[in-house]
């Protein structure tokens, strides 16, 4: 557990989250897990079974049930849309150059402009709306010539560390549940969880290892990334009835010091 922990009270230090805040927040969870997830079969979940499996008083529970919720930051549906439309860009061949490589669009003139691409991908969002959003975050930028470009492949923001926070809470969360859901059904049900590392390459390899890795991953994500909107295309959204849920795959990179001395790989 202190594993777990080390790396998150390093990320809140860092950004002055005061033990209080976290503490706060984690009981929220406690009890929002204990209250939807782990209730009698039959039974209406209660402020008392909550508090015996949380082993915080009947009040505090009580509190945490009827008080407001703590602010999220979750995307918002501009960003969602944002990274749909950045998406199709970089993919749908009606908008890449002979090399493959996403093209400049201007706004509204030409057979291909943002404002078709916006159309396309994110339905009736305001194209305004998309745009200041992919130039809020640094994904896109307006040249010289008023043309825009993407100047990323992703939807990952650089100059709002509230923004980052909110994705990289996302990715941790996604990360833990498969974990969660391996301890629990590995054996009948196991959900891809697998890495490759190494405790003790020299420093000089890291970036070299950085390019192939990336190149490596950002070619198989954008692969699934096809595969998953041919999917998702099979289905009309006027039947709301059909069975949907969140699917994907996510790719980090390790690194950290190492005091071993030889090396020892591990596929995992």
């Amino acid at each position: 557990m202190l594993q777990l922990l080390r790396p998150l009270c390093r990320l809140l230090l860092r950004h002055n989250v005061p033990f209080g805040v976290l503490e706060e927040l984690a009981k929220h969870a406690y009890v929002q897990v204990a209250m939807d997830e782990f209730g009698i079969p039959g039974k209406k979940p209660s402020i008392s079974r909550a508090s015996i499996l949380t082993g915080l008083t009947r009040k505090d529970v009580q509190r945490l049930v009827t008080g407001p919720e703590p602010v999220h930051a979750l995307p918002t549906d501009a960003a969602n849309r944002a990274t749909r439309v950045l998406t199709g860009w970089v993919r749908d061949a009606h908008c890449q150059d002979a090399s493959g490589q996403p093209l400049p669009l201007s706004l509204q003139d030409g057979e291909h402009n943002f404002a078709e691409l916006v159309r396309r991908y994110s339905g009736d969002m305001p194209v305004r709306a998309v745009l200041d959003e992919l130039l809020r975050v640094g994904a896109v930028v307006r040249r010289e010539d008023q043309l825009l470009e993407p100047v990323t492949r992703a939807y990952v923001p650089k100059s709002s560390e509230v923004d980052m926070l909110a994705i990289l809470g996302n990715d941790v969360a996604d990360l833990v549940t498969t974990i969660d859901h391996n301890l629990q059904h590995g054996d009948t049900d196991p959900r891809y969880q697998r890495k490759v590392m190494y405790l003790s390459i020299p420093a000089a390899v890291v970036p070299d290892f950085k390019r192939e890795s990336a190149a490596r991953a950002q070619s198989l994500l954008e692969h699934l990334d096809r595969w998953l909107s041919d999917k998702d295309a099979l289905i009309p959204d006027d039947q709301p009835d059909v069975p949907r849920v969140r699917l994907g795959l996510g790719i980090y990179h390790i690194e950290a010091a190492s005091a071993p001395k030889f090396s020892q790989g591990e596929l995992t």
